[in-house]
């Protein structure tokens, strides 16, 4: 059945990807953007400050996936950027929505796995405690801003996501040149776990769980095949034809990139996608390779 659809951060990666496929799929959708004036399919918001409930009354769902890069050194006020376009954009759409004259059925808002922390061989669920660092604080504070929505009977969902594969953006496309041009390598010792996901899954799993009504709070959206940085690194290498003999030092890594590398670089984050699993999804790109080959060949 068609839904009225509203979705914030829809110029970013998984959102300029999830707008099309909702639209193919017959969904009206309409985007939350910043600025005064909007275009027509658009409703113009101030994420710092509340929203007018009317101005997001009558969906049926909203998807919010708003919010500042984490990527690059962690200076104090790219930590205040990180933390202000998360938590209070989201206490403000969340609480606009629960006083909305016509509430949603479902609200939808991003997350991360960061909220686990670095925790070596251990496997993580969503039922998996939160870890320590800044990520796990971020997302525990973006977490509970959508309290509001909960209470009011709203069903939520909080999806937990790593490194999303695409060429078009993300984590993959900053690793291409380096290995293209064979100077990529492992990022410390290569033993830390990596979970990913394919930008067609991640899309895929947003669009399952519009509808999945038994599934609410956290669902790690990822791959059900985590693995180490150092076999991330040899199927990359594999599958542009390129060597891969030039690790990056912890050291250097700290250097370069400070608190992040320890938290997002080296950290080993071992995730589960438990309940995708359970609410029988079905992963289009499960396997890393599949993944790589099919991103890199331009494959549809």
């Amino acid at each position: 059945m068609p839904l009225k659809v509203l979705v914030s951060g829809s110029s970013g990666l998984v959102g300029s990807a999830l707008l099309p496929a909702l639209r193919a799929a017959g969904h009206d959708v309409k985007r939350l953007m910043r600025g005064a004036v909007a275009p027509p399919d658009g409703i113009s918001w101030n994420p710092a400050e509340p929203l007018p409930p009317e101005s997001v009354s009558g969906f049926d769902a909203v998807i919010h996936l708003a919010g500042e890069s984490i990527v690059g050194r962690w200076t104090e006020a790219k930590k205040h950027r990180i933390i202000d376009s998360r938590v209070p954009a989201t206490r403000h759409l969340a609480n606009a929505l629960t006083m909305a004259p016509q509430r949603p059925r479902v609200f939808i808002c991003a997350s991360a796995i960061g909220y686990y922390g670095d925790r070596g061989e251990e496997s993580l669920r969503e039922d998996s405690p939160s870890g320590e660092g800044f990520v796990g604080e971020v997302c525990r504070q973006w977490e509970a801003a959508a309290q509001s929505v909960k209470n009011a009977g709203i069903r939520d969902v909080q999806i937990r996501t790593g490194i999303v594969l695409s060429a078009a953006g993300g984590a993959l496309a900053k690793m291409l040149p380096p290995f293209r041009m064979g100077v990529g390598g492992n990022v410390g010792n290569g033993r830390q776990w990596m979970s990913w996901i394919d930008l067609r899954d991640e899309v895929g799993a947003i669009e399952h769980l519009l509808t999945k009504d038994s599934i609410s709070g956290p669902v790690n959206v990822i791959s059900p095949n985590p693995v180490r940085n150092a076999e991330f690194t040899r199927i990359l290498a594999s599958v542009l034809h390129r060597p891969a003999v030039l690790p990056i030092p912890a050291f250097a890594a700290r250097l370069a990139f400070g608190q992040m590398a320890d938290e997002l670089l080296l950290a080993s984050q071992r995730v589960e996608p438990s309940k995708l699993v359970s609410s029988d999804y079905k992963f289009q790109r499960p396997d890393l390779r599949s993944s790589l080959e099919s991103i890199l060949s331009r494959k549809p």
